[in-house]
């Protein structure tokens, strides 16, 4: 069972109050932790949100679980299912409430299971007189039977009767409406008018009434005649032609209290199995022969249990065969109080294990947060929960005080490994491609020493991880699948909580516990020892393991949760990915083409105007350039490239829209939607091209930086989208533009990254320099050590400008990166000479 840590407390409010108290302690705790260890707000909030959460979840384990149980029990006993129990968890007013109702559902299933017994029961019981009653009438309607059919027939009406009788006194009794009427009753007199009685029924046995002389109780003679009468009729049924009915009556032999009732026949008995059976309703033995209604013994138990008495079959006498029913009756009948209300008990009344199903887990409560858009029912993984630990754990070795190389490659390589392991779907083509593309971005920490390549490419990386495994088809989609990954931590706890008592149950709580304090001892000291001993065992433990200061524990475990918790949830959410692609609805065409067709003929019409402009600066020159608008060209080209920019990527949203609302029943219809969004793709297309000319001129005019490079790429690549929206266009199906566009976006970067961008940045500022003298020494030196293998063939009189201040780093082999290796092998071991340089100003 899992572990509850507030099942003993008895008062919900305490709970609540201890949950409140824990979480808030939690959460100061590890924010001041984080603060005097130096971590950053953006680890630590996050960190302290998770643990705070964690915290909670722990003990409110259980504490709303019963509720909702209750609340899906009580579904499934409206449709007439009462087969539910819920186990309770607790003992505060929950775990009452929890008791009370599984009591009330199994007293519910023992009704409804005697309700439908009995409905079962009195049927069969009443189709057999009823159809041997039919068919008498039937034969006397032929005329045939005569005087014995009509006796035939009453009797069959008397059983009708009889069996009406008994079930009537039952329900007397079972509603508590049978109160004893008691008097003083002479038995020796009794039993005779009731054999007499007996007697008069025509039966072939005879009776033998044994009484002890002067015996007097206090009874209800009525139900008391029911009782011997029944068990008259039970035992002269079973007798054999010409045998003895035997009636014996005596105080009970040592108890001055009670007396014995005996009735005794000479038929073939009643098994020793089988003496508890016949006083059920119905019940198989005497509950059909002879004309019986089945009803007789269990009356007669009744009757026993309204006096206070005990009723049974036991062994025949020395040397008689036959059944012997014993009555034990008080001789004063105990006072019966009025019916009254049962109240609510909170103990589960005990039973056969089999009479109640327990309740299935009530579904978390993330469930109903996320509804249909992400259902969750997979089973734990212990790999994927020590996979991401075993991630986090080598963050906190490769990220604190190490700049970014090897060990960030090696981490984001072992976080995709663990991803793509988890996910559902890792053989599809789409999937594999944005693994194959992950995995190349992944090796950009260790080939390009510009860090400001490394996080666009972490983001375009997670770009491509989560759209891969959600398998996303269209750009809402891969918007909706990045805002899966954070809320994959919410959706992610059920799944969570079954991980965790996987791993309680295979290590049992207490033996996991010690196996790992034992495993963690035996590390810290055979290490130690080996360290002291060996000076090149000591130096690689020293690359492995970090500082072990308070405050480098403290940063290296939050970066142990913060990463391994990114890993875990992005795990989950290539295991269980949600359903990012609604079905699209159906495309509402308008009424009319005018009423798309004009929208896009007006923004022909601007981009005609603009290219016309554009025509006319070409040809007219710089000078009626600067005689029209009063700008240099320079100044007129970096003016408007934010907003060709802008242009073209709205150009996208129009397309998008006239393809949506644009009827294309007719050949007509998809004619004009072809010309009018081609016209508009072809005029996007020379904008993009007006756009990379304008960027080029003012690179000319004012250097080469990262910033415009990556703009030129960014421009470049909506052109490339422009192109495959005519092609998409053209052919009216677009299904593959989305991720279409993704993938050639990831390439862009790569193809960003495999130019070296800070190299080239510095070989155009270098050629701008040997044709115009104008260069910005101090933005060159800032570059990177990718660009030394540029820089140092600069010319002399500024190559100490551009490497002034450069060296090899000391760093150990998780840092080791291509760029700096060789920056090195240009530079040396020694610092660049710098002193008393006098630079070029910038230009």
């Amino acid at each position: 069972m899992t572990t509850r840590p507030l099942a003993a407390v008895r008062s919900l409010k305490v709970k609540l109050g201890l949950l409140v108290a824990a979480s808030t302690t939690v959460a100061a705790i590890v924010a001041l932790a984080g603060r005097s260890a130096g971590a950053s707000v953006w680890l630590t909030l996050p960190v302290t949100l998770a643990l705070a959460l964690a915290v909670t979840q722990l003990l409110a384990l259980g504490m709303t679980a019963p509720l909702r149980e209750m609340t899906a029990a009580a579904r499934r006993m409206a449709q007439g299912d009462y087969d539910v129990r819920i186990t309770p968890t607790s003992r505060d007013e929950v775990g009452e409430l929890t008791r009370a109702f599984t009591t009330m559902s199994r007293d519910l299933a023992t009704v409804d299971a005697q309700r439908r017994e009995l409905v079962a029961t009195v049927s069969h019981e009443l189709r057999t007189p009823l159809a041997a009653q039919r068919a008498v009438l039937e034969n006397l309607a032929d005329g045939i039977g005569g005087a014995d059919g009509l006796d035939l027939a009453v009797r069959q009406a008397e059983r009708l009767s009889q069996l009406v009788e008994d079930l009537l006194d039952l329900a007397r009794v079972d509603a508590g409406k049978a109160p004893l009427a008691t008097s003083d009753v002479a038995l020796a007199g009794f039993l005779a008018d009731v054999v007499a009685d007996a007697e008069a029924t025509g039966r072939d046995v005879r009776y033998d009434l044994d009484v002890e002389p002067g015996l007097v109780v206090s009874a209800d003679p009525g139900r008391l005649h029911q009782l011997v009468a029944n068990l008259l009729d039970n035992a002269s049924r079973h007798s054999p032609a010409g045998g003895t009915v035997t009636v014996r009556a005596l105080r009970e032999p040592g108890g001055a209290n009670h007396y014995v009732l005996e009735v005794a026949d000479q038929g073939e008995g009643i098994a020793p199995a089988d003496r508890e059976r016949v006083f059920e309703r119905f019940g198989t033995v005497g509950a059909t022969d002879g004309g019986g209604t089945g009803l007789g013994l269990a009356i007669a138990r009744w009757v026993t249990d309204l006096h206070g008495g005990s009723i049974s079959f036991v062994d025949p006498a020395p040397g008689a065969t036959g059944a012997r029913a014993r009555v034990v009756l008080p001789l004063t009948p105990p006072v019966r109080p009025a019916p009254k209300e049962a109240p609510v008990t909170t103990t589960v009344p005990e039973g056969p294990a089999t009479a109640i199903r327990p309740s299935p887990p009530a579904p978390p409560i993330s469930d109903d947060l996320f509804g249909g858009f992400w259902p969750d029912g997979t089973p734990g993984r212990l790999s994927l929960l020590a996979g991401s630990l075993g991630v986090g754990l080598l963050a906190a070795i490769v990220l604190p005080e190490r700049n970014v190389g090897l060990g960030w490659t090696l981490l984001v390589l072992a976080a995709g490994a663990v991803v793509l392991g988890a996910a559902r779907d890792r053989r599809d083509p789409f999937t594999l491609a944005c693994a194959g593309l992950c995995g190349l971005l992944a090796l950009v920490p260790v080939v390009r020493a510009a860090e400001w390549l490394t996080p666009l490419s972490l983001l375009a990386g997670g770009t491509l991880m989560v759209a891969g495994v959600t398998r996303g088809r269209t750009l809402p989609g891969f918007v909706v699948a990045g805002l899966s990954w954070p809320l994959a931590g919410l959706r992610g706890l059920p799944w969570l909580g079954r991980t965790l008592a996987l791993l309680t149950g295979l290590g049992h709580g207490a033996a996991l516990l010690r196996t790992v304090v034992l495993s963690v001892v035996g590390l810290l000291v055979f290490g130690l020892l080996f360290a002291s001993a060996d000076a090149l065992f000591a130096e690689w433990a020293g690359a492995l393991v970090p500082d072990a200061d308070l405050d480098s524990f403290v940063l290296r475990a939050f970066i142990t949760i913060a990463v391994g918790g990114v890993v875990l949830a992005a795990a989950y959410l290539a295991l269980n990915p949600p359903r990012v692609d609604r079905a699209p609805g159906e495309p509402r065409p308008v009424a009319h083409r005018f009423e798309w067709l004009a929208p896009v003929v007006v923004v022909d019409l601007v981009f005609a105007a603009f290219l016309i402009a554009q025509a006319a600066v070409i040809f007219g020159g710089h000078d009626y350039l600067e005689r029209t608008t009063g700008l240099t060209y320079a100044d007129y080209v970096h003016q408007g490239f934010g907003q060709l920019t802008i242009a073209t990527a709205l150009t996208l949203l129009v397309v998008w829209s006239a393809a949506r609302k644009a009827p294309r029943a007719t050949y007509a219809d998809r004619a004009w939607l072809r010309a009018a969004l081609g016209v508009l793709c072809a005029q996007t297309l020379v904008v993009v091209a007006s756009a990379l000319h304008r960027m080029h001129v003012y690179q000319e005019a004012y250097g080469f930086t990262e910033l415009r490079l990556l703009v030129d790429v960014f421009e470049g690549w909506l052109g490339l989208l422009v192109l495959a929206v005519a092609v998409a266009g053209w052919r009216l199906r677009a299904t593959w533009l989305p991720r279409f566009a993704l993938i050639s976006g990831a390439v862009a970067f790569l193809g960003v990254v495999a130019l070296n961008p800070e190299a080239w940045v510095a070989e155009r500022n270098l050629d701008r320099y040997a044709e115009t003298g104008k260069i910005d020494t101090g933005y060159l030196n800032g570059l990177s050590d990718d660009a030394v293998p540029a820089l140092v063939d600069a010319p002399e009189e500024i190559r100490d400008c551009l490497l002034v201040g450069r060296t090899e780093a000391d760093e150990d082999w998780l840092e080791w990166n291509l760029g700096r290796a060789l920056a090195a092998e240009h530079l040396g071991v020694e610092p660049w000479p710098g002193e008393e340089l006098a630079c070029p100003a910038p230009s």
